[in-house]
């Protein structure tokens, strides 16, 4: 073999003394605190053989290590076995993962507590690295935990094992569609996979370029977002993975990578905030920041902070969201100042619309679409992203109880999109719809992959024929020609159909990035697309929120949904649903049916049950009810309020 890859992974197993994360969100000191109920020596076999038990025909090479300089290896035939055992001092629940490559099928990746299997994997043919998850292993105090790898019909490779809190929630769906069940179940097992333990050592500032990293630091609760071989997370992609994370219940993860954006939205970094952290969530990522006036950043990252933490607050309930300083002076500078500081080189009239310089992301860029080489000042992803972060700035502030301030955002909001709507939007649709204005004020038209699907993910284009058309030729370009390469970007556009009914396109794209997973990413030291962590955790949050069709609201004791079930898919199921402090179960069954079981909580939770299309009845329970309807972005909804009551299953109907 004369491939090699750098990750993260090795300096981190051999850095890292692992604690338990206290499920629910506790604060990191008392993790700290807690005594540690496991701990694997050498999880990178960087110190050869040491904590290990190696049968005949294994042992410690470095003719291919996943990162680092060792791995673990296995010869090909049967009988032969390279493990560690452990015993427990604590109580706890751990995922544990580790990156294997095999020459042949057949080899088995296994836990056994106590002797007995815990979990196992038969593993594939795979001569490029992947990493492997054995999920919820729940240990007691004195539980004795064997990990092992062993021998397959050809070689395996073994590197970098590391533990995971197992998440807070447990989801579980169901369908009449096996592959959604598949899809779920292998997203939430990945996604948990990536989730670091407050309290714990780990490298900083490790990259492609600095395998070593600066030192070590204290991790905080976090989840990579990012590549794999960097010890950090990104806004944009932490962004996109947090209703994800939301379907984890991985809060206290949530909460404290968004405050650490929050808090580097400086004066000095006029407003942006950092592009990168480490996992100590107070260091900024080497690689990406190089002084207060040189480090990347990129406009809608700002904004799309601010939705998100809107939503964070909406599927958690903590009101730290409305009372933390830092948060709220955030949302305050990234909705005012930020604006009025970034808008110089286009006449936008009575509306204000932040701007990028036109000179690339160490200068500050309009557009996610880093590749394009635009000079561009306004950007469709940009302006949408706006958009959305007055609505959240409008919907916290309620939330706040001030109602003047929340009615200026939404007055705000209503500006900024009837200007797109009568200026952006141009005279034509499809590859005519404009999506930029460069340095020197022309429109783009055309092809922008992220300034083009943002526009109508962010639902900023107004409802109509003009719109669909669109997304008609968003879907045809990302079909065809203008496929982009890296499977991040097609990570968004299940987002983009769900969020506008296109609910068979929706589901089409969650299956593509699905199916593209084992594929190796465009980055080769990333590994494969399905070990890029957006992946798996963008598949959790949009079959949630994309075909449940669930918005939360923890702070109300509230959840609306819809089914936005495709084609053939005649029913789908989630159980261990978290809201708040709540649990839940949801069925859909096709369009035109729903049941709602309040499975755990201490309060009663109010229940809009929707329905695409005007009825003139619904049916709670079998009671008819006299319709009520809404339009909602363009589309008319029937709907049922009942409240749901902990213990109690609703179920609503059409007429």
């Amino acid at each position: 073999m004369t491939r090699s890859r750098v990750s993260l992974l090795s300096a981190l197993a051999l850095l890292l003394p692992l604690t338990p994360l206290a499920l629910g969100g506790q604060a990191a000191a008392v993790a700290q605190a807690a005594p540690a109920p496991l701990t694997v020596t050498n999880p990178g076999f960087e110190q050869g053989r040491t904590g290990w038990q190696f049968t005949s025909g294994t042992g410690v090479a470095t003719n291919y290590p996943h990162g680092a300089a060792r791995l673990a290896y296995l010869d090909a035939g049967s009988g032969m076995k390279v493990s560690q055992t452990v015993t427990a001092t604590g109580r706890g629940t751990y995922d544990i993962s580790a990156w294997i490559a095999t020459g042949g099928p057949n080899g088995r990746y296994t836990a056994r507590v106590n002797g007995a299997v815990a979990a196992t994997l038969t593993l594939p043919s795979a001569t490029n690295y992947r990493r492997y998850t054995l999920s919820r292993i729940a240990l007691a105090p004195g539980d004795r935990l064997e990990i092992a790898f062993e021998s397959g019909d050809g070689w395996v490779n073994a590197d970098d094992v590391m533990l995971s809190p197992a998440s807070p929630a447990d989801p579980r769906v169901s369908s009449s569609d096996p592959k959604i069940v598949e899809m779920f179940d292998w997203s939430k097992r990945k996604a948990n996979s990536w989730v670091h333990l407050p309290g714990t050592k780990g490298p900083l500032n490790v990259d492609e370029n600095h395998t070593g990293g600066s030192g070590t630091g204290t991790y905080a609760a976090s989840y990579w977002a990012g590549y794999a071989n960097r010890s950090g997370y990104y806004s944009r992609d932490m962004a996109h993975q947090l209703s994800g994370a939301g379907v984890l219940a991985l809060h206290a993860e949530n909460k404290s990578m968004l405050r650490s954006f929050a808090a580097s939205a400086t004066a000095e970094h006029k407003y942006y905030p950092a592009w990168a952290f480490n996992f100590d969530t107070s260091t900024y990522l080497s690689i990406d920041y190089k002084s207060p006036t040189n480090f990347v950043r990129e406009v809608p990252a700002t904004f799309e902070l601010v939705q998100k933490s809107e939503e964070a607050y909406r599927w958690s309930g903590d009101r730290s969201y409305l009372d933390d300083p830092a948060l709220w002076n955030f949302y305050r500078h990234a909705t005012d100042e930020f604006v009025t500081l970034h808008d110089g080189l286009k006449d936008n009239g009575a509306v204000r619309v932040a701007e990028g310089t036109g000179q690339g992301i160490f200068q500050g860029t309009a557009s996610y679409n880093e590749q394009s080489g635009e000079p561009l000042a306004e950007a469709g992803d940009a302006i949408g992203s706006q958009y959305q972060a007055y609505l959240a700035m409008a919907s916290l502030a309620r939330s706040k109880g001030d109602g003047a301030l929340a009615d200026q955002y939404e007055t705000k909001a209503r500006d900024l999109k009837a200007y797109f709507n009568s200026t952006w939007i141009g005279t034509g649709s499809g590859s005519a719809m404009v999506r930029g204005y460069t340095t020197d004020g022309r429109a783009l038209t055309g092809w922008g992959k992220e300034n083009s699907w943002f526009m109508p993910m962010k639902q900023i284009i107004d409802p109509g024929p003009r719109r669909e058309a669109y997304l008609d030729y968003i879907d045809q370009q990302a079909s065809g020609p203008g496929r982009p390469s890296n499977i991040e970007a097609l990570t968004y556009l299940p987002d983009t159909f769900f969020r506008n009914n296109r609910n068979d396109t929706g589901w089409k794209w969650m299956k593509d990035v699905y199916d593209h997973k084992d594929v190796q990413h465009v980055n080769a030291k990333q590994g494969t697309n399905g070990d890029y962590p957006e992946v798996s955790f963008t598949l959790l949050g949009q079959t949630v929120e994309g075909l449940l069709g669930v918005t939360p609201d923890a702070p109300s004791h509230a959840l609306s949904t819809r089914s936005r079930l495709p084609s053939g898919m005649d029913w789908l199921r989630i159980d261990d649903l978290r809201i708040g402090d709540s649990t839940f179960s949801l069925r859909h069954d096709g369009a035109t049916k729903s049941t709602l079981t309040h499975t755990s909580g201490t309060s009663p939770y109010t229940w809009e049950a929707r329905f695409p299309g005007t009825y003139a009845t619904l049916t709670v329970d079998g009671v008819p009810q006299p319709a009520r309807t809404k339009v909602v972005d363009g589309v008319t909804y029937t709907y049922a309020t009942p409240t749901v009551t902990p213990g109690r299953t609703i179920t609503v109907q059409t007429g």
